[in-house]
């Protein structure tokens, strides 16, 4: 199947084929043909596999064949780095159209709110938006959403973890009753399926591989001690061809000191989170997705919140505790049928969380041996090891062993 065979209008058509895109993914080829009937849909897909295209291009396709002077579609998303990269494929894939639309989340200084005022009493054709900030425009009367046909949740998931259950039922409590609603989600826990049945009328169901890491990716564990990771990290970072790291810490105090250690070793690199204003985050994503920064580093907030080509090496620096989170941080590479490196350090307090990823994926990560300059380098005492439970001289030969078993 080629996007021909979805029969887009002609200005649509060319904006794909500007693009690069040729073949829909699979999730593409499933639900296209549903949203472009009319149809609500529930989707649950992996991040990389296209979604976000699955839910555009029909969407485009509606709106380009109707009237322009009214805002018919409202895209709901976590973040706004999310937002704003939904919005530049609007951008990209509406260019011959004459479609437009505003990225609106909070954040911003007045000129930026402003700005997205502007943009919503000029009827922009499509709002891509943060819960909170959108609902400051409703609520101040500034925004009317009479108009709206389509109504998509991306990353229902992480919504609801972020605490926007009740956001998103007084945003749709201002929305026409009769509309199309897509629901677009990673995972598929109940309280998807509860809202799922809440606001969609008879949906059709997609289900893309739930859980599993994209093919291309090669999968790889160290067993170290904590004294041990940043050595390590700095090892592979210097020595290696890899041009488009993330690195993922449990806490944004991690990142800070991380950015610190490996610029003092002259490797280029920045620290993303939440410190930082608005504008030097948009900075940093534009110049690691423009190949002017190498190394990015960042926490979770991350994971969901960034969509670049090309990246081919991706570090938890921390083990996740949510195993659903580290299927979201390796889908970073390996997008688009391409092929990444996946690299996870494992401290002994990690292994009932390594456990935990290995059973939801079904398989055993591949385990490499440290380096042999590492094995000097002996763990912080027992006493500051709070969590560690064992006796303070008694030795743990497996993770004090600087080259574990491989895993066969």
């Amino acid at each position: 199947m080629t996007f021909q065979d979805f029969n887009f209008n002609e200005q649509l058509f060319e904006g794909i084929q500007s693009m690069g895109f040729t073949t829909p993914t699979p999730i593409q080829e499933m639900a296209i043909p549903a949203i472009l009937q009319g149809q609500d849909l529930i989707a649950c897909a992996q991040t990389g596999t296209g979604k976000t295209g699955a839910y555009l291009l029909p969407v485009l396709n509606h709106i380009t064949g109707t009237a322009k002077h009214q805002t018919s579609a409202l895209i709901l998303a976590p973040t706004r780095e999310l937002a704003q990269q939904i919005d530049q494929q609007v951008e990209g894939l509406a260019y011959f159209t004459g479609v437009s639309s505003i990225a609106i989340f909070g954040g911003g200084d007045g000129m930026a709110y402003e700005q997205q005022r502007r943009g919503i009493q000029n009827n922009v054709n499509i709002i891509i938006a943060t819960p909170g900030r959108l609902i400051a425009h409703l609520t101040s009367g500034v925004l009317k959403l009479n108009h709206l046909t389509h109504l998509i949740l991306d990353e229902a998931d992480r919504m609801l973890d972020m605490g926007f259950s009740d956001d998103i039922m007084k945003i749709i409590s201002y929305l026409p009753k009769e509309r199309q609603t897509l629901l677009f989600s990673a995972t598929m826990p109940g309280r998807i399926r509860s809202l799922a049945k809440a606001i969609l009328k008879d949906p059709q169901q997609i289900n893309i591989a739930i859980s599993q890491p994209a093919v291309g990716i090669d999968q790889q564990i160290y067993r170290l001690h904590d004294q041990q990771k940043t050595p390590l990290l700095q090892l592979i970072l210097r020595d290696s061809a890899y041009t488009s790291t993330i690195i993922f810490a449990s806490r944004k105090e991690i990142v800070k000191s991380l950015y610190k250690e490996l610029r003092a070793i002259k490797i280029d690199a920045m620290a993303f989170h939440s410190d930082l204003e608005q504008k030097e985050r948009e900075e940093i994503l534009l110049k690691f997705k423009n190949k002017l920064l190498p190394v990015i580093i960042g926490t979770d907030a991350l994971s969901r919140g960034i969509d670049v080509e090309g990246i081919d090496l991706v570090v938890n620096y921390d083990v996740p505790g949510d195993p659903e989170d580290y299927i979201h941080r390796i889908g970073r590479t390996a997008r688009a049928a391409t092929t990444g490196t996946a690299i996870t350090f494992v401290n002994h307090r990690d292994e009932r969380k390594l456990k935990n990823i290995e059973q939801l994926m079904d398989r055993a990560i591949r385990v490499v041996g440290l380096p042999d300059e590492l094995a000097s380098i002996q763990p912080a005492p027992q006493s500051a090891q709070s969590d560690d439970k064992r006796k303070p001289n008694r030795p743990n030969k497996r993770w004090n062993n600087n080259k574990p078993k491989r895993n066969s």
